[in-house]
């Protein structure tokens, strides 16, 4: 028998649907997405840790659970929100069905609910902290447990537990940083002839310096980046050191913290994949995929810092290309599968920058 479901919202809006996937209640941060596909991916990106995630797109679970398109080992989100999920996926691909990936995973979900309207009132109201209930909620009793939710140890909980080689091959020797990096992100920079050695989220950065890499990757990840501040320390330590450096996504904010600017929470942010940018060098617009709910604050870059991609939609940074050291950074995923018009250059870009004098490219 379908378990009833109620959604509360911080600002006391209750949506009733049906609990699927996992029997459990959660709190956390409700954020909307807009891609209409990749759910596979999206259930598996560690920059949704501690979220409850909203799909836009109202039928989900139609081709299945692919292991090939996951990336990461397991679900950081902490609920997932549909309209409507499908129970007979049909792909040639599918591997699973999503409510046994969800109950496997013990992540709760629940259909059903009006996702317009949510969705609508997220984007006037701005993000805001929810409750999962499968029991009539106690409105007082919950009002209390979500003004005292806060995320914490975001990036501490999806980084890699000890340094790992997601390549060994290749003529560029890469150092990645690890705050919640994605596979499709390690796999990019492998497909561009770079061997990619990951490193969890706190090692000191004398000690990725120490392996001689030829440029490190700031990777992205959960959570606010004005959090991270030994994160912080370290990469103003890697600015010093006159290598190559990539910023994507919390890293693309590290970066920027690091060179004494500053960032902020954002009304609602950017999930999806039909994310608008400008390159300020060309005027070309890109359409990319971003997954963050702060950014950097264009107003307050240091005079040796260029702001290189702009938001089309509200004029948020999107990049920033950095004059007195060899670094650039972005806030949308740079990872590309070489189609016309996206953004792979940037990772071309960025392999050039560390193959220009390195001295492992003969080997």
């Amino acid at each position: 028998m379908e378990q009833t479901a109620y959604l509360v919202l911080e600002n006391g809006a209750v949506f009733t649907g049906k609990n699927f996937g996992f029997a459990a209640e959660a709190v956390g941060e409700l954020v909307f997405t807009t891609s209409m596909t990749g759910y596979v991916e999206t259930l598996t990106d560690p920059r949704f840790y501690g979220q409850m995630v909203l799909q836009t797109f109202p039928l989900i679970g139609n081709y299945g659970v692919m292991e090939a398109d996951k990336q990461s080992a397991k679900p950081a989100l902490c609920a997932y929100i549909v309209k409507e999920w499908c129970q007979e996926p049909s792909n040639f691909r599918s591997e699973g069905e999503l409510d046994t990936f969800l109950k496997q995973n013990k992540i709760p979900g629940m259909y059903g609910v009006e996702t317009r309207r949510l969705t609508r009132i997220l984007r006037e109201s701005g993000t805001m902290k929810a409750k999962l209930c499968l029991s009539e909620p106690d409105m007082e009793a919950v009002a209390r447990e979500l003004k005292a939710f806060t995320l914490q140890k975001a990036v501490e909980a999806v980084t890699a537990e000890k340094a790992y080689t997601a390549c060994a091959k290749g003529g560029i020797r890469l150092a990645v940083v690890d705050f919640g990096v994605s596979k499709s992100l390690l796999d990019a920079l492998a497909a561009r002839g770079c061997a990619v050695s990951v490193y969890p989220a706190f090692t000191p950065a004398q000690e990725i310096l120490a392996q001689k890499p030829d440029g490190v990757v700031l990777s992205g990840g959960p959570g606010d980046p004005l959090a991270e501040t030994g994160a912080v320390h370290e990469a103003t330590r890697l600015c010093t050191a006159g290598i190559p450096l990539l910023g994507v996504g919390l890293g693309h904010q590290l970066l920027a913290l690091a060179r004494g600017a500053k960032t902020r929470k954002m009304r609602h942010g950017h999930r999806g994949a039909s994310q608008p940018v400008r390159d300020t060098r060309t005027g070309a617009i890109y359409i990319t995929a971003q997954n963050h709910g702060y950014e950097v604050c264009s107003e307050t870059l240091p005079a040796t810092a260029r702001e290189s991609f702009i938001n089309v939609n509200d004029g948020s940074c999107e990049g920033v290309e950095y004059l007195d050291i060899p670094a650039l950074s972005v806030q949308f995923a740079p990872e590309s599968c070489g189609a016309p018009g996206s953004v792979g250059f940037l990772l071309n870009e960025f392999v050039a920058m560390c193959g220009e004098g390195n001295k492992h490219a003969a080997e």
